[in-house]
Formats: structure tokens, sequence, C-alpha cells
């Protein structure tokens, strides 16, 4: 099963003022596409509102030919897994037991029959396995951001929603993380991910869409969208943008 989304028109208003406004963004089967822009510039909630989490002042979202607002809890949790930049850190579940959460909205489908096999899978991919008797509360924040990962991969959904799914993690990890979600859009997953650091979305990434004050600036290919001029007006500070002389991906730091 695939499913495109498709955003449009996306308006939000929080504390008296608009912090997303009129956002179009199209994420397609198949291909992983990064969500870059500085603090504070609405990604997390435009995020929200692509989850079905947080109802927009205007405009839709469709997951396949559905509008998000009109499928069920359950049926959503079927086609969208979603990682938040934040767990409990009081939950009572050891790390087994948090990524078995990814399976319940498949309790008592054929599915169900497969649940075992892809909650080990997940385990292995997010390289779990030293971890899985520990209790998800006594992690650090790194590897408590790999198991709800796992969770998300267990979930199984034709589409991955992530907030900052790297921000806690090390570059071994960070890399890890990326890998498998490039793994799962080549394998017709739909990804979309919110991330602040610009050489992975950059190494990683199908498309990257670059918003800021609550608009998408441009989005597009890696090449034509991360640019040193874009990227510089972007953040407000100067940025180099170069390939990287043996592999030829695209290279983005700070001026300095």
């Amino acid at each position: 099963m695939t499913a495109a989304v498709r955003a449009r028109a996306i308006s939000v208003d929080r504390g008296g003022r608009t912090v997303v406004s009129g956002v179009d963004l199209d994420a397609a089967p198949g291909q992983l596409l990064a969500l870059v822009g500085p603090n504070g510039c609405g990604k997390s909630t435009l995020l929200s509102v692509i989850a079905g989490l947080r109802a927009p002042a205007d405009g839709r979202v469709h997951i396949g030919d559905d509008d998000v607002r009109r499928i069920g809890s359950h049926e959503l949790a079927r086609r969208r897994a979603l990682v938040t930049q934040t767990n409990r850190v009081d939950t009572p579940f050891t790390v087994r037991e948090v990524v078995e959460m990814g399976r319940f909205p498949w309790t008592r489908t054929p599915e169900a029959a497969r649940s075992a096999e892809i909650v080990e899978e997940a385990i292995a991919l997010c390289e779990l396995q030293d971890l899985v008797d520990r209790p998800f509360s006594h992690l650090s924040g790194g590897q408590q951001a790999r198991v709800s990962l796992g969770r998300a991969l267990a979930q199984d959904t034709p589409v991955l929603l992530l907030d900052e799914p790297t921000a806690a993690l090390d570059i071994a990890h960070s890399e890890q993380v990326m890998s498998i979600l490039r793994a799962r859009a080549r394998a017709g997953a739909t990804v979309l991910l919110v991330v602040h650091d610009l050489s992975l979305a950059a190494a990683y990434a199908d498309r990257v869409a670059v918003m800021k004050d609550g608009e998408i600036l441009d989005s597009g290919e890696v090449p034509e969208v991360m640019t040193a001029d874009l990227l510089s007006r972007t953040y407000d500070h100067p940025v180099l943008v170069f390939d990287h002389p043996d592999t030829g991906e695209r290279m983005v730091v700070p001026r300095r």
C-alpha cells in the first residue's frame, strides 16, 4: 500500500498570531522529503497538522485520497506513523514493549500474524538488541529516540512523519537513522521529516522544502533548492554550499 501526502493552503493560528500561512506541500511515495528552516518557523506545527493531531485554521491535508480529519484514529494509525521530538520519560514499559506498541493498530487483522517478526526486524534495524529488557525511562535521550523510531517502523505504515529524529543522536546513529529512512522510501514509503542538520538533509533527501516565518520559500530537488543564497537568507546567516570532492554529496556549513 502506498499513499501520498498533500497539504493545501494550510494556515495555523496560535496565541493570536499566524504561525503557518497558506502552505502547500506534497510528499510522494518512494521519496524522502526533508523540511528545513530556522527555529520557530512553523515546521513542527505544520507536521502536527499533516499528522492529524492539530486542526488548521484553514486548508486541508489528504493522505491518499482521504481528508486526514475524516480518517478515524485507528485507521489513521494504520496509514501514518509519527515520531515526535519528545518522549514520555515516566513510562513504565520496557524497550521491547514500547516497540511492540507499534503493532497495536493491526490487532485483530490479518497483519497481526506478522507482528512478532516485524518487531524483531525493527529492534535489529535500530540496534536495540542490548536494550530490549531495560525500562524506557532509564535510557538516554538518544536511546529513547531510537526506540521511538523502532516503534514507528514496527507500525509498518505507508507514511512516516518524523520531527527531528536525529536531534539527540551521535554521528553514527544519525547516519544510521537517515539510512533506514531512505531505505523505507526506496521500498515505497512516503517519508517526511523535519531536520535541522542541513548536510544530512542534502545527503539523504530526494526533495527539500525550505520554510521561514510560517511559509514555504521553495521546494524541490536538493541541487535546485539548497543553494548558498537561499539558505543564507533563510537562516539570516551566511552559509557555504559545495559538493564533497570525493562523494559529490552536497555539503552545507556556516561561514565563520
